[in-house]
């Protein structure tokens, strides 16, 4: 009876009772990642931990959302101070056309593979394709563009996770022409040389795109979704992500905004989110951004503030752990600039 009662105010509390206290976040550091911007607007920032142990941010810049000119920029952080950043992606087809590019993401999967760059190409989200490029040297150089096969994305906007038996699975989504939202998963068991590409409870009312992966004990994921309803919503997978169950909301708020979350190396998770609803236009709801933890994916409790702005738009964000156990978040920064922040736990 003792231990029914402790475990259960451990679940009121939002933690299982074997994991016990949890850290607090302090935020140590905050910079703008570039002090000046070769673009007139950025967005949909991506931040990796090159193999050497140096940061690398990527975001795609240009004159707006959109535009033909817009192209991939990355900067590297950290180490002997900052490089200059470098367009590293564009969208020329031809000589005579040009799309813009969309929703980098960096990504280094275990051992001595290379390191990846994905992005979009195309008039815009119901109409792009998802290409490719690597890097042997930590971004240093990169290959030439490679078109993913037809159907296949890529990373809509968030990180892949690899898993324990190194199979890679890259969140995606797909944005229709009927104005339906649909997340997908796209899976590779030969470090990215082919996919598969898995559904997520395709007979939902619920819209998703751009999802980010939790890796839970047993064989068990949790997918977290921007969406149209209000809310962060979610799906469970108890067998690696190979079938899911039905979305469903969390008690995280969505303004139609993207987020992204973290499994941090103790199996606690970190998200990052705008803690409000839609507006009357898209952008609304963006002007502010937390940051919240959870033991176990389903209590989450706000652990630091990055902005409580009013009119303005802090959007976009991805979060990485690093090998010293710093917790790296950039974000959208009012669309003139990316901004990177550091946080650190303390009990």
């Amino acid at each position: 009876m003792k231990e029914s009662v402790l475990l259960a105010a451990a679940l009121l509390l939002g933690a299982p009772a074997h994991l016990g206290a949890q850290p607090t976040w302090a935020k140590i550091r905050e910079e703008i990642v570039f002090p000046q911007p070769p673009f007139r607007q950025c967005h949909a920032s991506t931040i990796v931990q090159a193999a050497d142990g140096h940061l690398l941010v990527a975001c795609f810049g240009g004159a707006n959302e959109g535009a033909p000119d817009v192209g991939i920029w990355l900067m590297a952080l950290g180490g002997k101070g900052r490089a200059t950043p470098r367009q590293v992606a564009t969208g020329v087809v031809s000589d005579t056309l040009r799309y813009p590019t969309w929703n980098p993401v960096l990504f280094r999967p275990r051992g001595a593979g290379p390191l990846f760059l994905f992005y979009k190409v195309g008039p815009n989200p119901r109409e792009w394709w998802g290409m490719a490029k690597t890097s042997a040297d930590n971004g240093a150089t990169w290959s030439v563009p490679v078109r993913l096969p037809a159907g296949v994305l890529g990373p809509i906007k968030n990180k892949p996770v690899q898993l324990a038996n190194g199979t890679i699975l890259s969140p995606s989504s797909r944005e229709e022409a009927s104005g339906r939202w649909r997340a997908h998963l796209e899976k590779s068991t030969d470090q990215g040389q082919t996919w598969q590409i898995i559904s997520i409870d395709p007979g939902s009312a619920f819209d998703v795109i751009q999802p980010s992966i939790l890796v839970h004990p047993g064989h068990r994921l949790q997918l977290l979704c921007r969406s149209k309803q209000g809310a962060v919503v979610q799906a469970w997978s108890a067998d690696d992500g190979d079938t899911w169950g039905p979305l469903s909301k969390t008690t995280l708020l969505n303004p139609n905004s993207g987020t992204d979350a973290v499994t941090l190396r103790d199996g606690s998770f970190l998200v990052v989110y705008n803690p409000d609803v839609p507006g009357k236009d898209w952008f609304n709801g963006r002007s502010k951004l937390r940051v919240a933890a959870s033991a176990d994916g389903r209590a989450w409790h706000d652990v630091a503030v990055l902005e409580d702005g009013t009119t303005e738009e802090f959007s976009y964000p991805a979060i990485i752990q690093t090998t010293d156990g710093l917790v790296h978040i950039t974000y959208t920064y009012d669309r003139k600039n990316i901004k990177h922040v550091v946080l650190k736990a303390a009990k």
